[in-house]
Order: C-alpha cells, then sequence, then structure tokens
C-alpha cells in the first residue's frame, strides 16, 4: 500500500517562495507519476506540477510555469516542489498524489488516474 506524506507548507508574504516534499512508501520499482494538486476554498481541486519516472518527465499548469518547479528530491520516492513568486491565488491545500500508471501531458492533472493521496498541506500568500 502506497503511503504519502506531505511536508513544508506555511504563511509567506507574497513574493516570498516555499518548499514542499512528498515522501512515498510502498511504491513498487516501476513508471509511475507523483504529482501535486492544490484545493482553495470553494474551488475544485486542479493539478499544479508532476514528475513521472522515465527521464523524470515534469509537467506544470499554466498558472504556475516559470514561478515552481518540480524535482526529485535526496532520497528516493520523494517529490520536491519549489514554489517563487508566490500570489495570493496560490494559497491552497497542497496535496501530493501517486500514480500507477505513465501519465502524459493530457492526464497528469487528472484525479481519477490517482490511486494514493496524501492528508495536504497548506501554503498560504499573504498581501
Amino acid at each position: 500500500q502506497v503511503h504519502l506524506v506531505e511536508s513544508g507548507g506555511g504563511s509567506v508574504q507574497a513574493g516570498g517562495s516555499l518548499r514542499l516534499s512528498c515522501v512515498a512508501s510502498g511504491i513498487p520499482d516501476s513508471y509511475n507519476c507523483m504529482t501535486w494538486f492544490r484545493q482553495a476554498p470553494g474551488k475544485l481541486r486542479e493539478g499544479v506540477a508532476a514528475g513521472c519516472v522515465g527521464g523524470f518527465s515534469k509537467y506544470y499548469a499554466d498558472s504556475v510555469k516559470a514561478r515552481f518547479t518540480a524535482s526529485p528530491g535526496n532520497t528516493k520516492n520523494t517529490l520536491v516542489l519549489n514554489m517563487t513568486s508566490l500570489r495570493v491565488e496560490d494559497t491552497a491545500m497542497y496535496y501530493c498524489a501517486y500514480s500507477s500508471r505513465r501519465l502524459y501531458a493530457d492526464d497528469w492533472n487528472v484525479e481519477s488516474e490517482y490511486n494514493s493521496w496524501g492528508q495536504g498541506t497548506q501554503v498560504t500568500a499573504v498581501s
């Protein structure tokens, strides 16, 4: 069974930076994707950034391109999200999700493709 634990959320001034980490356990050695989703109050959950095994392909939501970077962590099965130039509208609960499928540009942000979810970590950017 896959277990995901997120860390690194917090509150920062708009324009600031935060680094989120997601550590996964129980992942088999096969192609998969780990992805950050977020959900703001009153809004639908949306995909933010994905890192997929196999050349570490990355996918990003248009709203975070050039500001957020997904990368492998220093330990196995860790996905890091470096967030810079944070905006008030980035405020949300951020969730890590795991898919046992190899996902691509047209389906990386589809929630139903993901098997496991973390509990989430809150990110707040204040003006």
